[in-house]
């Protein structure tokens, strides 16, 4: 079973993480490449692994701003479990996309008999197969953070974002779990295409047992700059940053379900 990585130690993410592989011609492999997948999930034999958090602990965030009918796009879905269990929960389309063609054909055939769920190998970098504003809703657990270990980190991190923007029909809802905190991670969603609408959540990592003060669903304030509060900090230090992001450009109130869940929810 895999671990999960270490948070990037800057916003650059100039780290390489070769976790003991290499690419057969002595060179380290980093988390950004498609060999360094393929060769972890041949060790690991398809072993499910979800990184970060279960669905158990995200299915607040999932359930209120993203409905069952919505059709969900799975970045960097792995070997991960979350899929299968938001399929228990009802909901009916979610697309799994991964750079490593080992897993996915895994995937394909441990779901085989699932309608719900559809795998693609894919780089969330180029998702060009997909036409634009296709989906309700996109979730990533550690996808970026994996991009922000690697070589040209800022460049894919954009890259990755514009095409999620991209695939998002207006109101959608991009729900990013991960190690980084704002100040690293709110600059790389503020892309200049982009307009969206950050909501911040903390969730303490699984098994963590001291108090926590705010309740899962209390949003973490912002400043105007997009950082957390001065003299703010977490109970837990090695906490999961959950960003909910929704597009507003061309937003209308009509093209997507997840606009109508989250207003009916008295969400702006």
């Amino acid at each position: 079973m895999s671990s999960s990585p270490p948070p990037p130690d800057d916003d650059d993410g100039a780290q390489e993480v070769g976790a003991g592989a290499d690419g057969g011609d002595g060179r380290s492999l980093g988390y950004g490449e498609a060999e360094y997948w393929d060769a972890r999930y041949v060790e690991e034999g398809g072993a499910p692994y979800d990184w970060y958090q279960r669905y158990d602990a995200l299915r607040p965030f999932v359930r209120r701003f993203a409905p069952p009918a919505s059709r969900i796009l799975m970045v960097g879905c792995g070997s991960a479990l979350m899929s299968e269990d938001m399929v228990n929960d009802g909901y009916v389309e979610i697309v799994n996309i991964d750079i490593s063609s080992v897993v996915i054909e895994m995937m394909r055939k441990k779901y085989f008999n699932v309608p719900q769920l559809q795998y693609l190998r894919m780089d969330v970098r180029d998702m060009s197969m997909f036409p634009d504003e296709s989906f309700d809703c996109a979730i990533d657990k550690g996808t970026l953070d994996s991009l922000m270990c690697g070589v040209d980190a800022p460049l894919s991190a954009a890259q990755m974002i514009l095409e999620v923007d991209r695939l998002l029909k207006p109101g959608g809802v991009f729900i990013l779990i991960t190690y980084g905190d704002p100040s690293v991670r709110v600059p790389h969603l503020n892309q200049s295409a982009c307009d969206w609408k950050i909501v911040l959540y903390i969730l303490p990592r699984p098994g963590f047992t001291e108090e926590i003060r705010r309740r899962v669903l209390d949003p973490v304030p912002l400043t105007e700059r997009g950082r957390l509060p001065d003299g703010f900090v977490p109970e837990d230090p090695d906490s999961h940053y959950v960003y909910v992001c929704k597009k507003m450009q061309g937003l209308t109130g009509t093209s997507s379900p997840t606009v109508n869940h989250i207003e009916s929810q008295g969400e702006e």
